[in-house]
């Protein structure tokens, strides 16, 4: 029987690798399916996912609102911020009013972060730059500050920077519920018997890294951007925990109500239907 293509989208990241360590070293069965694994940062991968180039990617949360009537969110995969997350780092303390007036660097209007720290500040000055450009810019005076994710959550102190505000623990504080960031989602048109073999296949590949912890954490240290082991273990614990595995009614519920603040913040157009696939 021929092998059906499936484009895997996602960032070229510790926490995504760990992922999909699985599909990726054949140590998954994937069946009927062909992965082709295509890398690229979250920012592309969102920017595609309005064109539905892919037929499951990686995306940021906020970018899913621009997508609902093409993609389903899997129930599986969720990046979740449980207290801590996407940051705001400068070379001073600075108080809340005065970052509103702040030049901040950020990684891209379709992230997460974004919506994030525009739910926490409302309006704010800024600027778009790679994500892993922005630390250097605001420890080189280039730009005052940034808000960072992936791997400077945990680098930003090594460059004499300052931590401003932690989304993460704004989020719980303010709503008492971890901060959806990332998931990945399923093209609608495969049909439903395709989105529940690739649903049950990514989900396999999560729980077989999370069972071989040593081996999957092997793999992902070649996408850690300078993170030792300790530090990319740290990294991946963060991100890919019981969250991944099924979103539960916590992170479901997140997902809804961080998308209805954007909406009330006037970041989104609309109040977005978010809409799972179900197994």
């Amino acid at each position: 029987m021929t092998e059906r293509l499936i484009r895997l989208g996602h960032s070229p990241d510790p926490d995504d690798a760990f992922m999909f360590y699985g599909l990726a070293s054949g140590k998954v069965d994937p069946g009927p399916y062909r992965f082709e694994h295509v890398l690229q940062d979250i920012q592309t991968l969102n920017e595609w996912a309005l064109e539905g180039r892919l037929e499951v990617t990686a995306l940021s949360v906020h970018a899913y609102a621009y997508v609902t009537d093409r993609y389903a969110l899997l129930p599986h995969g969720a990046s979740m911020g449980d207290s801590y997350g996407p940051m705001v780092v400068a070379r001073e303390a600075l108080s809340q009013e005065r970052l509103r007036e702040t030049t901040i660097a950020i990684p891209g209007r379709l992230t997460t972060a974004f919506l994030a720290l525009r739910v926490c500040l409302g309006e704010f000055p800024f600027v778009e730059m790679p994500f892993d450009r922005i630390l250097p810019a605001v420890a080189e005076g280039r730009v005052e500050a940034g808000l960072l994710i992936h791997e400077g959550q945990l680098t930003y102190g090594q460059h004499g920077l300052r931590r401003v505000v932690d989304l993460g623990e704004w989020w719980h504080e303010t709503t008492g519920l971890p901060l959806p960031l990332g998931a990945n989602a399923v093209r609608r048109d495969l049909g439903d018997a395709t989105v529940r073999d690739l649903s049950r296949l990514l989900k396999a590949s999560i729980r077989y890294g999370l069972e071989h912890r040593q081996e999957a954490l092997a793999h992902a240290l070649q996408f850690g951007r300078g993170l030792d082991l300790a530090a990319a273990d740290r990294f991946v614990g963060m991100y890919v925990n019981d969250y991944t595995l099924d979103f539960g009614k916590s992170g479901r519920r997140a997902v809804d109500v961080l998308l209805q603040m954007g909406w009330e913040e006037g970041v989104l157009p609309h109040r977005p239907a978010v809409r799972f696939a179900e197994p």
